[in-house]
């Protein structure tokens, strides 16, 4: 099955191979954290990479997004690109590279380089992007205390709820207008907004990709050596979303999460930031507490217990595509 490699993984044979040591590298590979920080006059360099391997359209404006939203994520605004993308034979760059352009253009970024060819091993386009952005202030993923508030701004599974309508919405019993819907909601995958927003009081920020926000929400509690208690029903679903998930048979909560941002804000700031974000136009909505860990860290969404990573509930979509083929 596609999809991250697992923490166990990662922590065997990634973070402990990070070539020479320098003091100047504040934040670097970690469990549950997206974007490295870096020591540099007058505040830290954040830095984060992301690839776009299986959507097949809008990879380029899903890449910017993507990358950029782990900057943001960490407390800083996205400044430069760089774009690797790799084609399939005969593929044309030319709409790719406008995506690319329009949505660094959209978030304020500069692509300052990068690298593209065609392979011929490839059926799909694959787009890798690094985001780079500067911060006086980094915010973890793994910063969350216990009493504090975990809010998610926009909603979850938008960028899964379109890549559905993109990929599948043809073979999905949806009516076409519901699909129509799903496309735009690429236009808000963007969080750079939110976090400018919410940064001022949050101690983690993490905007939910792969897995969806149950994976989000369970890199917090990993990161943070926390248990999170999140009320399933207080998450905001849309009904567009709620329509292609049914019909996929996939969970809302598990698919791609991209456009929203998950924050942990001390109870006596909740308020305020919840007021903030409704006066600036930000859907933004508590959806449980921190708790300190009884043994291991975990994610409690509703009555289940979670604490081994989360699959995203697209790649068995794809999967059966590609055998079909």
């Amino acid at each position: 099955m596609p999809g991250k490699v697992g923490p166990a993984d990662l922590l065997e044979h990634v973070f402990g191979r990070t070539g020479a040591a320098d003091e100047t590298v504040l934040q670097g590979p970690a469990d549950g954290e997206d974007a490295a920080a870096i020591d540099w006059p007058g505040g830290q360099l954040v830095v984060s990479s992301d690839p776009i391997s299986l959507a097949a359209s809008k990879v380029g404006t899903l890449g910017v997004h993507v990358a950029c939203n782990d900057v943001a994520a960490s407390g800083a605004d996205p400044r430069w690109l760089t774009a690797v993308v790799l084609l399939p034979e005969g593929l044309d760059l030319e709409p790719i590279s406008a995506d690319l352009d329009a949505a660094a253009r959209e978030v304020g970024a500069s692509i300052v380089g990068g690298h593209s060819e065609y392979v011929d091993a490839l059926e799909r386009p694959l787009v890798s992007l690094t985001a780079m952005g500067a911060t006086e202030s980094f915010v973890p993923t793994g910063g969350a205390n216990p009493g504090d508030a975990v809010v998610l701004t926009g909603a979850a599974g938008l960028e899964g709820t379109a890549i559905l309508a993109a990929d599948f919405g043809d073979d999905l019993d949806v009516d076409p207008t519901i699909c129509e819907r799903a496309e735009t909601f690429l236009e808000e995958i963007s969080v750079v907004p939110a976090a400018r927003l919410v940064r001022e009081h949050a101690t983690a920020m993490h905007d939910p990709t792969e897995g969806g926000v149950a994976a989000g929400l369970l890199e917090i509690a990993r990161a943070s050596d926390c248990r999170l208690e999140i009320d399933r029903d207080a998450v905001p679903v849309r009904e567009e979303t709620t329509a292609l998930c049914e019909a996929a048979g996939v969970d809302p909560l598990c698919i791609f999460g991209s456009g929203a941002l998950l924050a942990t804000i001390p109870e006596d700031s909740l308020e305020s930031t919840l007021e903030s974000a409704a006066a600036n136009g930000i859907e933004a909505t508590a959806i449980g507490t921190v708790r300190d860990a009884a043994t291991d860290p975990e994610l409690r969404l509703g009555d289940e217990a979670i604490t081994d990573p989360v699959e995203d509930d697209l790649y068995p979509l794809w999967s059966a595509v590609d055998a079909a083929e």
